[in-house]
């Protein structure tokens, strides 16, 4: 195995994942009760075809509304605009060449993104480590406890694969052709916000270093250009609602639309703070989980990662921290994180270290979908969504 190539051995690796975490999604399939999306015991593809897939058929079926649609008080009804279009657009496109319908183009799309985007975090890895760390890089992304989203019709794995070609891009310095990687990668799923704030870093740090290393004007042109693309394309998506709807506030309204209330800048991590340990110790909460993630991103391991990939996880979380609603998908949200993946391999080289984290995991992708996956409403008649 260590003799083939790095990208079969990436390949097998991937597959290894995505059966393991078939065989969880199978297993809780059978053990399903009845829910919104099917009956109970759903065969397989039933069963990963609820949540936010649904969101993204109803794209692939019929697009997105010429209106929002609103409650009597104003505020908006959960809808389409809250979800990109990219990968409803590749499954329809699959769909026209092949014929398969949504629960079987879905999946197959998802997986095999999710496939390119293991490839391509291998060689964004490569920058920083030998081959054989970063296939346990890899391999700690692909068994990550989200995982099983790799495989299900979300963009999840879409936007993986873009924003690991971006960064790769990025750290490469072939900014024109990171350009129209951002396009779609912004099309994908909201990431274009942080990933400018990574790229503007970029630009500022080779201007102040060009004395010492040079920045040729064809490569600062590049690097503005990019950072002009990617700013845009952070706004793209709330102003093509804007002018679809009519409505200057379509995008935003239903994004906020699930939580019930209007978009307050980081008020909705406080308020899960007081909700948790009260008004005097609850707006600490905040203030002490950026306190350990800007330890851990000064950690030695994370930063062997290299200076973009720890601005970008840095300003993801901020990101997070300014317009996420924390509840039971944060967990989710967090792939994106991805490049924390080669930070814990280069904690330890030791096989027992690493075959750890993997079972480790496994047995959190067995947690995450019995507890999240499976439609299951709590006392307040609410449900847990991944």
């Amino acid at each position: 195995m260590q003799r083939a190539p790095w990208w079969l051995q990436v390949s097998i690796m991937y597959a290894a994942a995505r059966l393991v975490s078939f065989a969880i999604l199978a297993g809780a399939a059978y053990h399903a009760a009845e829910s919104p999306w099917s009956g109970a015991q759903p065969d397989y593809l039933a069963f990963i075809n609820r949540w936010d897939a649904g969101w993204y058929e109803r794209i692939f079926a019929g697009g997105y509304p010429s209106a929002i649609p609103r409650n009597p008080d104003g505020t908006a009804q959960p809808n389409q605009w809250a979800f990109y279009p990219l990968f409803p657009l590749l499954v329809r496109g699959l769909n026209a060449v092949t014929g398969l319908p949504w629960a079987v183009a879905g999946p197959l799309v998802a997986t095999a993104a999710g496939l390119a985007a293991a490839l391509m975090i291998y060689l964004l890895f490569r920058h920083f480590a030998s081959p054989g760390t970063a296939v346990w890089g890899v391999a700690f992304f692909a068994f990550f406890p989200v995982s099983p989203i790799l495989q299900v019709a979300y963009a999840e794995s879409l936007n993986t694969f873009l924003l690991a070609a971006a960064l790769y891009l990025l750290i490469r310095r072939r900014y024109w052709t990171g350009v129209p990687v951002v396009v779609l990668l912004c099309l994908s799923r909201p990431a274009g916000v942080p990933f400018a704030a990574v790229v503007g870093m970029h630009l500022l740090l080779r201007l102040r270093h060009r004395c010492r290393e040079p920045f040729p004007p064809r490569e600062v042109a590049g690097a503005a250009v990019l950072l002009a693309a990617s700013a845009v394309m952070a706004l793209a998506w709330m102003l093509a609602a804007w002018w679809a709807t009519g409505d200057r506030s379509a995008y935003t309204d239903t994004e906020t639309a699930w939580r019930g209330t209007r978009l307050v800048l980081f008020k909705p991590w406080f308020d899960a703070g007081v909700a948790l340990a009260g008004p005097f110790w609850g707006p600490l909460l905040p203030l002490l989980l950026v306190a350990l993630a800007a330890l851990y991103l000064n950690s030695r391991a994370v930063r062997r990662i290299g200076t973009e990939l720890r601005l970008w996880c840095a300003f993801y979380l901020l990101y997070l921290l300014a317009v996420l609603d924390p509840q039971s998908s944060t967990f989710r949200v967090m792939l994106p994180l991805f490049p924390l993946a080669l930070a814990a391999a280069f904690i330890s080289a030791g096989r027992a270290y690493r075959w750890a984290i993997l079972t480790m995991f496994t047995v959190l992708q067995l947690v995450w979908v019995v507890w999240l996956w499976q439609f299951s409403a709590i006392s307040t008649g609410q449900a847990w969504p991944p």
